[in-house]
């Protein structure tokens, strides 16, 4: 395919808001998976495009330990989700906590849930779809050390993270002291995820882990009417560490697809697609469970990522293989990220890098984070003065925000595309020169390609096309552009370089 036709794109001017709008025609369209054991899954539209979803995590809505003076999180404001917008993000992983959905047995907090549907809304009126993610870490908010504990000097007491409800909580009362600093070994969050994974007992008779199944689905019915929710992401880093932990943990997983599809159901609403992760050590994949067809894998990739090492092919080739056990259901890397002074001219190129083997491996991506609060545990626990992740410069002495990350949000806005007729062969992005190339194949005619173009970093394209119509520019969020035309069906390319008018 290099019959390049160099075409001269006109422009379509649209607010900002409208330009952020995930398609041409209407409205946000219901994502779907659609598996492949060949050549792997994807997501898809109603339309059969094939869905690239980039993005972040937000926190906003974690019910954290707090462990000082600061507040444990910043507000989601409309400015959040602006600038969210303007780096050319279609996805926001949502995170949420059990212990405020279900402060009860069977008690669901709807004033929280309204809370996660504002924000939802938000994010929809930018064209950004919502992947809604149950969070833990280390299992609960209360597992902090007590004021008495005994701990030896190589294992500190513990702090608090966030996760289950104090009712589900069964740790025996076993010590809170953190073996080699490792968090999820501390032998009360050992010993309540055993009792999860087990589906020990609860108030009213019935298991722990069957409530949380039900959880899922009462979340399902509330939220399954929009077609701004990209997904279910059933549980964050879940705590295996032995073959029977992990036999309990394919049943939650089967449970929660019966749960959420009941929820759909009654809420007369289509099928979203459930995103299932393995072990927060990554060990093995979990053994395919009983499942429909319409979910996605979302391991976490952080190689390199806490020690300033390198990202290599080893963990995408790993998480393309795990794919593949379960009929090649596509990917979604949950969480990815370093210290953002590894960005720009400066740094060593790792979130660059990180991204460029997103697009080879057609992966679908969100960043840790968008901001950290100096209150948040993942603060607390560092020591001297912390340096919060995220895009904003956070003062730790004061919580205060200093201001954005220029750099690293340079680093992160990149040319994609979100939406592609047919099957992606081929995505290359090169920050430095601006240039973008997208190749690929079996696309029906009319099919619309949507591709996010950085204008604030290279200017306004010259574009060729093979296989696809006149190419509009759209102004899109953040006066940056949105590039689209039609398939003739068949084999199609774009190519958009610096150079235009």
């Amino acid at each position: 395919m290099n019959q390049w036709k160099l075409i001269l794109p006109f422009f379509v001017l649209l607010a900002a808001a409208c330009g952020g709008s995930s398609a041409p025609d209407s409205g946000m369209p219901l994502l779907r998976a659609e598996p492949d054991a060949i050549e792997g899954g994807r997501i898809v539209d109603r339309d059969g495009r094939e869905v690239i979803l980039r993005g972040v995590n937000m926190n906003s809505f974690v019910d954290y330990w707090s462990g000082n003076d600061f507040p444990t999180t910043f507000p989601f404001t409309e400015a959040d989700a602006d600038r969210m917008a303007s780096v050319g993000w279609n996805v926001v992983r949502l995170l949420m906590s059990w212990s405020r959905v279900e402060p009860a047995p069977g008690v669901y907090d709807e004033a929280y849930l309204d809370e996660i549907a504002a924000a939802v809304a938000m994010l929809e009126r930018r064209g950004i779809y919502s992947l809604l993610d149950m969070h833990q870490d280390a299992w609960t908010a209360n597992l902090a050390a007590r004021p008495d504990e005994d701990c030896p000097e190589i294992f500190p007491p513990a702090i608090g993270w966030d996760g289950a409800p104090d009712w589900a909580t069964f740790d025996e009362g076993k010590p809170r002291c953190v073996p080699g600093g490792f968090r999820d070994l501390t032998q009360a969050v050992t010993f309540s995820w055993r009792a999860f994974f087990r589906n020990e007992e609860g108030p009213g008779g019935i298991g722990i882990r069957t409530r949380y199944a039900r959880m899922l689905g009462h979340v399902a019915e509330r939220f399954s009417g929009s077609t701004a929710i990209a997904g279910y992401d059933v549980m964050n880093e879940p705590g295996v560490y032995s073959d029977v932990e992990l036999e309990g943990l394919v049943a939650m997983y089967a449970d929660a697809i019966v749960e959420i599809r009941a929820g759909e159901r009654r809420a007369g609403a289509p099928s979203h697609i459930v995103f299932f992760e393995p072990s927060i050590t990554w060990l093995a994949a979990p053994p395919d469970f009983v499942r429909d067809e319409n979910i996605g894998y979302a391991p976490h990739i952080y190689e390199g990522g806490f020690d300033n090492g390198p990202i290599t092919r080893g963990p995408f080739e790993r998480a393309l293989g795990d794919a593949a056990q379960f009929g090649g259901t596509p990917v979604l890397v949950g969480e990815w990220g370093a210290n953002p002074d590894r960005a720009g001219a400066d740094g060593d190129g790792y979130f660059r890098d990180h991204q460029a083997l997103q697009d080879e491996f057609g992966f679908s991506a969100t960043l840790w984070t968008w901001r950290e609060s100096c209150g948040d545990p993942h603060k607390v626990r560092d020591t001297g003065v912390p340096i919060p992740w995220g895009e904003f410069e956070v003062d730790c002495r004061t919580n205060e925000i200093l201001g954005e990350r220029s750099i690293l949000f340079a680093d992160l806005t990149r040319a994609y595309a979100r939406f592609s007729p047919g099957r992606i062969s081929e995505m290359v992005y090169g920050p430095d020169s601006g240039r973008f190339e997208v190749l690929g194949g079996a696309a029906k005619r009319g099919q619309v390609l949507e591709v996010f173009y950085p204008l604030s970093l290279h200017g306004t394209p010259d574009v060729s096309v093979v296989g696809l119509g006149e190419v509009e520019l759209v102004e899109g969020p953040g006066g940056e552009l949105l590039l689209r035309a039609r398939a003739d069906g068949g084999e199609w390319g774009l190519l958009a370089e610096p150079g235009g008018e």
